[in-house]
């Protein structure tokens, strides 16, 4: 009897070895878990992009520098002109039978628009912007990748073609505003700060500034009017040097002084990226289109549509909010179109 304390003693080792070994495996299997699901700092790079300075576009394996000015002049063929702006001209080109798309300057006088633009496109490479495939600031040429639907104001007309008609619904639609609003969110938080898309006084203007690419998404593509806005410094802009007319544009963009007083550029008040949100409802309006269900996915987007409108640039919610309200709204009415689905069967 006397010997009892130490057996029970000796029996309580196993047990707690044992619950140490069981107590350091959930350890280690937490560690694993939280190295699969969360990714470490430098994984957050999208692998599938080129550094900077390099590029891929269609079936190429690998990436490439950007073409230099020789490279442009030798290696680039001129095919026809496929669109002309006040700042460039637009050919549909080849490159190692590619096809690809040279701007060229228009005008010496649209020299700093054209390097403007040129710049953006240098430093705003990303999934939502056109891809650079090389440039010669002697010739005042740019390459970038050709996509072939052409302006996003071709929506009609590229949905009603027999291989894109599947798309013609209002969940594609609907995907296509996703993009433009993540178009404008990005280029209000991009890595050169906050940028206004300023080439935007009118819904077909608008629709020109982005490329439908073949897959039907949508990349900008005319970057050379992004003024930067700098709230904290007090830096806002103004989209040109004109008077601006109509509803399109938002409340402050326009001549605040009446019509008895002449517009002088230097007395209008400068604003800020909001004058973007404004046009959201319009631009996405035309991409949802009257296809069956477009009215309803309007009915859910009202109350955010009615905040962009709002007249003072302070009540207007950011990108951002925009884009997740178009989110949940996707999110919820593809969840009840499939259990009316299911109901169904």
């Amino acid at each position: 009897m006397e010997k009892r304390p130490a057996d029970s003693r000796a029996g309580l080792l196993p047990a707690l070895a044992l619950l140490l070994a069981m107590a350091l495996m959930n350890a280690l299997l937490y560690l694993c878990l939280d190295w699969v699901f969360i990714a470490p700092p430098h994984a957050s790079a999208d692998p599938s992009r080129c550094p900077y300075g390099h590029f891929r576009m269609g079936q190429m394996a690998n990436c490439s520098p950007w073409l230099s000015c020789e490279e442009l002049r030798t290696d680039v063929r001129q095919l026809k002109l496929v669109g002309e702006g006040a700042v460039k001209r637009v050919f549909l080109s080849e490159w190692k039978e590619r096809k690809v798309a040279l701007s060229r300057l228009t005008s010496l006088e649209m020299e700093e628009d054209f390097l403007h633009g040129l710049q953006m496109l240098k430093s705003l490479q990303s999934p939502h912007v056109v891809t650079l495939l090389g440039f010669c600031e002697d010739d005042h040429t740019i390459l970038t990748e050709y996509h072939p639907l052409g302006s996003l104001g071709n929506l009609e007309e590229t949905l009603s073609l027999a291989r894109f008609q599947h798309a013609n619904t209002w969940q594609h639609r609907l995907r296509l505003a996703l993009g433009y609003v993540g178009i404008i969110d990005y280029l209000h938080h991009s890595p050169l700060g906050t940028l206004v898309m300023c080439d935007s006084s009118d819904l077909p203007k608008t629709l020109s500034q982005y490329l439908l690419t073949t897959n039907l998404s949508i990349v900008a593509n005319d970057l050379d009017a992004l003024p930067l806005v700098n709230r904290s410094s007090g830096m806002l802009v103004k989209c040109g040097h004109r008077e601006l007319h109509g509803d399109f544009v938002a409340p402050e963009q326009l001549w605040p002084f009446g019509e008895d007083r002449p517009f002088q550029d230097d007395l209008m008040p400068a604003y800020d990226e909001k004058v973007d949100i404004w046009k959201i409802p319009d631009v996405s309006s035309f991409l949802l289109g009257h296809v069956e269900g477009s009215d309803m996915v309007r009915f859910h987007l009202f109350d955010i549509h009615k905040a962009c409108k709002s007249q003072s640039p302070a009540d207007r919610p950011t990108a951002r909010d925009v884009l997740d309200a178009y989110q949940k709204v996707l999110n919820s009415l593809r969840d009840t179109v499939m259990s009316q689905t299911r109901e169904m069967l």
